[in-house]
Protein backbone atom coordinates (compact mmCIF):
# COMPACT_ATOMS: atom_id res chain seq x y z
CA UNK A 1 0.00 0.00 0.00
CA UNK A 2 2.82 2.38 0.74
CA UNK A 3 4.33 1.69 -2.68
CA UNK A 4 1.07 2.47 -4.44
CA UNK A 5 0.49 5.65 -2.48
CA UNK A 6 3.98 6.83 -3.31
CA UNK A 7 3.22 6.58 -6.99
CA UNK A 8 -0.08 8.44 -6.62
CA UNK A 9 0.11 11.87 -8.42
CA UNK A 10 -0.48 15.16 -6.66
CA UNK A 11 -3.93 16.65 -7.37
CA UNK A 12 -2.34 19.74 -8.99
CA UNK A 13 -0.07 17.72 -11.26
CA UNK A 14 -2.58 17.70 -14.12
CA UNK A 15 -2.97 21.49 -13.88
CA UNK A 16 0.80 21.97 -13.99
CA UNK A 17 1.11 19.70 -17.03
CA UNK A 18 -1.68 21.64 -18.80
CA UNK A 19 -0.03 24.99 -18.08
CA UNK A 20 3.32 23.71 -19.34
CA UNK A 21 1.67 22.47 -22.51
CA UNK A 22 -0.02 25.82 -23.09
CA UNK A 23 3.23 27.64 -22.44
CA UNK A 24 5.07 25.39 -24.85
CA UNK A 25 2.42 25.92 -27.50
CA UNK A 26 2.57 29.69 -27.05
CA UNK A 27 6.32 29.59 -27.07
CA UNK A 28 6.37 27.64 -30.29
CA UNK A 29 3.95 30.09 -31.89
CA UNK A 30 6.00 33.05 -30.73
CA UNK A 31 9.16 31.37 -31.92
CA UNK A 32 7.95 30.45 -35.37
CA UNK A 33 5.00 32.57 -36.55
CA UNK A 34 6.15 36.15 -35.76
CA UNK A 35 9.78 35.28 -36.36
CA UNK A 36 8.87 33.87 -39.75
CA UNK A 37 7.06 37.10 -40.69
CA UNK A 38 9.93 39.23 -39.41
CA UNK A 39 12.39 37.10 -41.32
CA UNK A 40 10.33 37.51 -44.51
CA UNK A 41 10.26 41.30 -44.02
CA UNK A 42 14.01 41.37 -43.45
CA UNK A 43 14.58 39.31 -46.57
CA UNK A 44 12.38 41.61 -48.68
CA UNK A 45 14.21 44.66 -47.31
CA UNK A 46 17.58 43.09 -48.03
CA UNK A 47 16.52 42.34 -51.61
CA UNK A 48 15.32 45.92 -52.06
CA UNK A 49 18.65 47.25 -50.76
CA UNK A 50 20.59 44.94 -53.09
CA UNK A 51 18.55 46.01 -56.12
CA UNK A 52 18.82 49.65 -55.09
CA UNK A 53 22.59 49.33 -54.83
CA UNK A 54 22.72 48.10 -58.42
CA UNK A 55 20.60 51.03 -59.62
CA UNK A 56 22.72 53.41 -57.58
CA UNK A 57 25.96 52.12 -59.12
CA UNK A 58 24.65 52.87 -62.61
CA UNK A 59 22.83 56.16 -62.12
CA UNK A 60 24.23 57.86 -59.01
CA UNK A 61 27.72 56.67 -58.06
CA UNK A 62 29.53 58.83 -60.61
CA UNK A 63 28.52 61.98 -58.73
CA UNK A 64 27.81 60.82 -55.18
CA UNK A 65 30.59 58.26 -54.85
CA UNK A 66 30.55 54.47 -54.85
CA UNK A 67 29.50 54.31 -51.19
CA UNK A 68 27.46 57.52 -51.11
CA UNK A 69 30.32 59.43 -49.49
CA UNK A 70 30.01 62.31 -51.97
CA UNK A 71 32.43 63.83 -54.49
CA UNK A 72 33.18 67.26 -55.91
CA UNK A 73 30.22 66.74 -58.26
CA UNK A 74 27.67 65.66 -55.66
CA UNK A 75 27.05 65.80 -51.89
CA UNK A 76 27.23 62.89 -49.49
CA UNK A 77 24.06 60.84 -49.18
CA UNK A 78 24.82 59.44 -45.76
CA UNK A 79 21.91 60.27 -43.48
CA UNK A 80 19.71 62.02 -46.08
CA UNK A 81 17.10 59.30 -45.68
CA UNK A 82 14.63 57.62 -47.98
CA UNK A 83 12.36 60.69 -48.17
CA UNK A 84 15.06 62.76 -49.87
CA UNK A 85 15.57 60.07 -52.51
CA UNK A 86 11.84 59.72 -53.10
CA UNK A 87 11.56 63.48 -53.64
CA UNK A 88 14.66 64.03 -55.78
CA UNK A 89 14.22 60.97 -57.99
CA UNK A 90 10.42 61.08 -57.94
CA UNK A 91 10.40 64.62 -59.36
CA UNK A 92 13.04 63.85 -61.99
CA UNK A 93 15.64 66.13 -60.47
CA UNK A 94 17.92 63.16 -60.01
CA UNK A 95 19.88 61.82 -61.75
CA UNK A 96 20.99 65.30 -62.79
CA UNK A 97 21.74 65.95 -66.45
CA UNK A 98 24.58 68.34 -65.66
CA UNK A 99 25.96 70.26 -62.67
CA UNK A 100 24.70 73.78 -62.09
CA UNK A 101 23.51 76.24 -59.44
CA UNK A 102 20.20 74.34 -59.25
CA UNK A 103 18.90 71.06 -60.63
CA UNK A 104 15.54 71.57 -62.38
CA UNK A 105 12.52 69.31 -62.33
CA UNK A 106 12.29 67.06 -65.37
CA UNK A 107 10.76 63.81 -66.62
CA UNK A 108 11.06 60.92 -64.16
CA UNK A 109 13.16 58.04 -65.53
CA UNK A 110 12.58 55.46 -62.78
CA UNK A 111 9.31 53.79 -61.83
CA UNK A 112 8.10 53.84 -58.23
CA UNK A 113 9.42 50.35 -57.46
CA UNK A 114 12.91 51.36 -58.56
CA UNK A 115 12.65 54.61 -56.61
CA UNK A 116 11.72 52.61 -53.50
CA UNK A 117 14.73 50.36 -54.05
CA UNK A 118 17.08 53.33 -54.43
CA UNK A 119 15.56 54.86 -51.31
CA UNK A 120 16.07 51.62 -49.37
CA UNK A 121 19.74 51.52 -50.33
CA UNK A 122 20.42 55.16 -49.45
CA UNK A 123 18.52 54.73 -46.17
CA UNK A 124 20.86 51.85 -45.33
CA UNK A 125 23.84 54.23 -45.48
CA UNK A 126 22.67 56.14 -42.40
CA UNK A 127 19.52 57.08 -40.50
CA UNK A 128 17.38 59.81 -42.02
CA UNK A 129 13.76 60.83 -42.71
CA UNK A 130 11.63 58.01 -44.05
CA UNK A 131 9.05 58.29 -46.84
CA UNK A 132 5.84 59.71 -45.34
CA UNK A 133 2.64 57.71 -45.34
CA UNK A 134 -0.51 58.82 -47.17
CA UNK A 135 -2.08 59.67 -43.83
CA UNK A 136 0.73 62.09 -42.99
CA UNK A 137 0.39 64.24 -46.12
CA UNK A 138 -3.39 63.95 -46.58
CA UNK A 139 -4.73 67.54 -46.20
CA UNK A 140 -8.32 66.47 -45.60
CA UNK A 141 -9.65 68.25 -42.53
CA UNK A 142 -6.62 70.55 -42.22
CA UNK A 143 -7.10 74.28 -41.60
CA UNK A 144 -6.26 76.18 -44.78
CA UNK A 145 -6.32 79.57 -43.02
CA UNK A 146 -3.68 78.45 -40.53
CA UNK A 147 -1.75 76.95 -43.42
CA UNK A 148 -1.77 80.34 -45.14
CA UNK A 149 -0.32 81.98 -42.02
CA UNK A 150 2.41 79.33 -41.80
CA UNK A 151 3.13 79.62 -45.51
CA UNK A 152 3.48 83.39 -45.42
CA UNK A 153 5.77 83.14 -42.38
CA UNK A 154 8.03 80.36 -43.64
CA UNK A 155 7.69 79.95 -47.40
CA UNK A 156 6.45 83.13 -49.11
CA UNK A 157 9.86 84.83 -48.96
CA UNK A 158 11.04 82.49 -51.71
CA UNK A 159 7.96 80.91 -53.28
CA UNK A 160 5.87 84.16 -52.99
CA UNK A 161 2.54 84.21 -51.20
CA UNK A 162 0.71 82.35 -53.98
CA UNK A 163 3.33 79.63 -54.44
CA UNK A 164 4.28 80.93 -57.88
CA UNK A 165 8.02 80.66 -57.20
CA UNK A 166 10.67 83.33 -57.56
CA UNK A 167 14.29 84.12 -58.32
CA UNK A 168 17.06 83.78 -55.76
CA UNK A 169 20.76 84.67 -55.94
CA UNK A 170 23.50 83.26 -58.18
CA UNK A 171 21.19 81.61 -60.70
CA UNK A 172 19.11 79.81 -58.07
CA UNK A 173 15.35 79.99 -57.80
CA UNK A 174 12.39 78.79 -55.77
CA UNK A 175 10.20 76.64 -58.05
CA UNK A 176 6.48 77.14 -58.44
CA UNK A 177 4.28 74.80 -56.41
CA UNK A 178 1.43 74.34 -58.85
CA UNK A 179 1.02 70.69 -59.79
CA UNK A 180 3.39 69.39 -57.09
CA UNK A 181 1.96 66.32 -55.37
CA UNK A 182 1.09 66.43 -51.68
CA UNK A 183 3.66 63.75 -50.93
CA UNK A 184 6.46 65.71 -52.58
CA UNK A 185 5.39 68.91 -50.79
CA UNK A 186 5.63 67.07 -47.46
CA UNK A 187 9.00 65.53 -48.38
CA UNK A 188 10.37 68.91 -49.45
CA UNK A 189 9.46 70.42 -46.09
CA UNK A 190 10.87 67.39 -44.30
CA UNK A 191 14.21 67.19 -46.13
CA UNK A 192 14.94 70.71 -47.43
CA UNK A 193 16.07 70.00 -51.01
CA UNK A 194 18.76 72.17 -52.58
CA UNK A 195 18.36 75.78 -51.37
CA UNK A 196 15.33 75.14 -49.17
CA UNK A 197 15.70 74.86 -45.38
CA UNK A 198 14.41 71.66 -43.78
CA UNK A 199 11.47 71.61 -41.37
CA UNK A 200 11.65 68.38 -39.32
CA UNK A 201 8.73 67.42 -37.13
CA UNK A 202 10.57 68.85 -34.13
CA UNK A 203 10.49 72.29 -35.82
CA UNK A 204 7.24 72.06 -37.77
CA UNK A 205 4.85 69.36 -36.50
CA UNK A 206 3.09 67.03 -38.88
CA UNK A 207 -0.25 68.84 -38.50
CA UNK A 208 1.28 72.16 -39.57
CA UNK A 209 2.76 70.56 -42.68
CA UNK A 210 -0.69 69.26 -43.55
CA UNK A 211 -2.13 72.75 -43.08
CA UNK A 212 0.45 74.22 -45.46
CA UNK A 213 -0.33 71.51 -48.01
CA UNK A 214 -4.02 72.34 -47.68
CA UNK A 215 -3.31 76.03 -48.31
CA UNK A 216 -1.19 75.31 -51.39
CA UNK A 217 -3.89 72.97 -52.66
CA UNK A 218 -6.57 75.63 -52.22
CA UNK A 219 -4.48 78.37 -53.86
CA UNK A 220 -3.15 76.39 -56.82
CA UNK A 221 -5.71 73.60 -57.14
CA UNK A 222 -8.09 73.01 -60.01
CA UNK A 223 -10.94 74.58 -58.05
CA UNK A 224 -9.12 77.81 -57.22
CA UNK A 225 -10.24 80.98 -59.01
CA UNK A 226 -8.57 84.29 -59.77
CA UNK A 227 -11.17 87.06 -60.07
CA UNK A 228 -8.47 89.56 -60.98
CA UNK A 229 -7.79 87.96 -64.34
CA UNK A 230 -4.14 88.07 -65.43
CA UNK A 231 -2.25 87.69 -62.18
CA UNK A 232 1.28 88.44 -63.49
CA UNK A 233 2.83 85.67 -61.44
CA UNK A 234 0.87 86.53 -58.30
CA UNK A 235 3.47 89.06 -57.18
CA UNK A 236 0.91 91.11 -55.26
CA UNK A 237 -1.48 94.04 -55.77
CA UNK A 238 1.09 96.80 -55.18
CA UNK A 239 3.65 95.38 -57.59
CA UNK A 240 1.03 94.42 -60.15
CA UNK A 241 -0.57 97.88 -59.90
CA UNK A 242 2.80 99.57 -60.38
CA UNK A 243 3.50 97.34 -63.37
CA UNK A 244 0.15 98.28 -64.94
CA UNK A 245 0.76 101.98 -64.23
CA UNK A 246 4.16 101.93 -65.90
CA UNK A 247 2.80 100.14 -68.97
CA UNK A 248 -0.19 102.48 -69.18
CA UNK A 249 1.94 105.60 -68.73
CA UNK A 250 4.39 104.32 -71.34
CA UNK A 251 1.57 103.82 -73.83
CA UNK A 252 0.27 107.34 -73.19
CA UNK A 253 3.74 108.82 -73.79
CA UNK A 254 4.11 106.80 -76.99
CA UNK A 255 0.71 108.02 -78.25
CA UNK A 256 1.61 111.62 -77.41
CA UNK A 257 4.92 111.39 -79.30
CA UNK A 258 3.26 109.79 -82.31
CA UNK A 259 0.53 112.44 -82.35
CA UNK A 260 3.02 115.27 -82.12
CA UNK A 261 5.11 113.81 -84.91
CA UNK A 262 2.12 113.66 -87.26
CA UNK A 263 0.68 117.14 -86.76
CA UNK A 264 0.50 119.57 -89.65
CA UNK A 265 3.24 121.69 -88.11
CA UNK A 266 5.57 118.76 -87.91
CA UNK A 267 4.90 117.85 -91.52
CA UNK A 268 5.67 121.46 -92.73
CA UNK A 269 8.98 121.52 -90.87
Amino acid sequence: MKKLSARRRHPLAAVVVLLLALAATGGLYAAFAPAGKAQADDTAQSLAIDEGKKLYAVGCASCHGVGGQGTTDGPSLTGVGAAAVDFQVGTGRMPAQQPGPQVPKKKVIYDQKEIDQLAAYVASLGPGPSIPTAEQYNPEGADSAKGGELFRSNCAQCHNFGGEGGALTNGKYAPGLEGVSNKHLYEAMLTGPQNMPSFPDSTMPEEQKREIIKYVEDVNGDKSTNPGGLKLGGIGPVSEGLFSWIIGLGLLIAVAIWTAAHTAKAKKS
